[in-house]
């Protein structure tokens, strides 16, 4: 039972923890850097110079300029603020935070991730940026569910692999382990209890 209570304590900790994390960026995104722009235009600017040069590479004719970046005679795809993957990126960093872990883990955790969400967000530009020249009729769908879900899925990963690896012991396991290892405490005491008896009986009677 005090196994069961102390991972509820453990859950609900990491609970709280992650909801003052999301608020705290919450707070510094949307009403600090997202009106001042510059971290989100440095950033966007950068996505559409590299998703560039990886179309120029794979032989697209590329055009690209400001936050905007497309093929041929292809609309373009302008990098708004909120699809450059900043926000997403805090999302991940909070739970990484919050979520119990070795603390060298989560320093080394937190800068592989943001890479890998930074990639990830270049690669969906890039197909999109395909989509938009090879199918414009299905570019919208394409857009607002497929790779943003891929996208999204990364991340979730991502929050997996933390949740498993971070921690020597994981949080979100299932109760009944802590009753287990209880139960299985309990039986070891009690063979170690027969053993002792065992012992005793068979010690020789002194003279």
């Amino acid at each position: 039972m005090s196994a069961i209570n102390g991972k509820n304590r453990e859950i609900a900790i990491f609970v709280v923890k992650l909801t003052l994390v999301y608020v705290a960026w919450y707070v510094l995104y949307h009403f600090w850097l997202l009106p001042n722009g510059r971290l989100d235009e440095v950033i966007s600017k950068n996505i559409v110079a590299v998703t560039s040069s990886l179309l120029r590479i794979t032989g697209f004719d590329v055009f690209a300029f400001d936050r905007v970046v497309g093929i041929g005679l292809a609309n373009g795809l302008e990098i708004i603020d909120g699809c450059n993957g900043i926000e997403t990126i805090g999302l991940f960093v909070g739970f990484v935070i919050a979520y119990p872990g070795v603390d060298i883990k989560r320093w080394l955790f937190i800068p592989t991730g943001i890479l890998v969400i930074y990639l990830a967000n270049v690669v969906r530009i890039y197909f999109l940026a395909i989509v938009q020249y090879h199918w414009y009729s299905g570019f919208q769908v394409i857009h607002d569910y497929t790779f943003n879900l891929i996208f999204y899925l990364v991340v979730f990963a991502l929050w997996a692999i933390w949740a498993v690896y971070g921690d020597s012991k994981p949080l979100l396991t299932s109760e009944t382990d802590g009753v287990s290892e209880a139960n299985s405490q309990a039986a070891e005491d009690t063979d170690t209890e027969d053993t002792d008896t065992q012992d005793t009986d068979e010690t020789p009677d002194k003279s």
